[in-house]
């Protein structure tokens, strides 16, 4: 399936509905058919991995187009230029781009760790939220990592805790609820941290840590980390 082809197909399942739906969340990039991830996740299956054809979809700067771009490029061709390249791009610039890049293609690269803690210390909003966003999806995907790895990332977490921007403090919190819900010893220490959280002189802080605390002291996480 070439670009033509793709465009095509993503001007045929073009639905206003749905982007009408999708700027509620916050979704309202300038260019965008309001295709479902479900739909273009079935396109990138048909497509396969290819790298070239990752760069040409992504550098078309449309929604659909770059998010298929994540869930075809193969991760092991993948350097550091081209991600700084593709996260310091004017399109890199609301949440669900972000997030499904991190989730489809950075968090399976060999540089993901390195990144998420140089993101973080960006100012660029997106970019760090990319940071966090990349922080969650490895506690969330990476079963092998050492607890060691997650402990350090916790005081940057509460470094962070205090930048009320909205796409900053959600990944922040985030990335926080994800570590603490990966065994009984993280969830001690991200409870911790959000105790701590919760004492710092900031509204946004405060909301970090109440929604934190909220599912990391719930029964159904406490429940599942006890049988595991």
């Amino acid at each position: 399936m070439d670009i033509d082809e793709i465009l095509n197909n993503l001007k045929a399942l073009s639905n206003s509905e749905n982007i009408e739906g999708m700027a509620k969340f916050g979704i309202n990039p300038e260019k965008v058919y309001g295709v479902k991830i479900p739909v273009l996740r079935k396109m990138a299956k048909e497509i396969g991995k290819n790298h070239d054809l990752a760069h040409k979809l992504w550098n078309l700067g449309i929604r659909e187009t770059m998010i298929l771009a994540t869930m075809v490029e193969e991760p092991s061709l993948v350097t550091e230029e081209q991600v700084e390249e593709w996260v310091t791009s004017s399109d890199f610039n609301y949440w669900e781009i972000v997030d499904q890049s991190c989730m489809n293609l950075f968090d399976k690269t060999s540089f993901a760790y390195d990144k998420c803690l140089k993101w973080t210390k960006r100012e660029e909003e997106f970019i760090k939220r990319a940071g966090f966003a990349l922080i969650a999806r490895l506690a969330w995907r990476d079963e092998k990592a050492d607890n060691s790895f997650f402990e350090s990332l916790l005081p940057i977490i509460e470094r962070e805790s205090t930048d009320d921007r909205n796409n900053v403090k959600k990944a922040v919190n985030w990335a926080l609820r994800q570590i603490g819900k990966r065994n009984k010893h993280l969830n001690r220490e991200a409870i911790s941290v959000a105790r701590r959280i919760e004492q710092l002189d900031s509204k946004t802080a405060k909301w970090v840590s109440k929604d934190a605390l909220k599912e990391l002291t719930s029964h159904k996480i406490q429940k599942r980390l006890k049988n595991n």
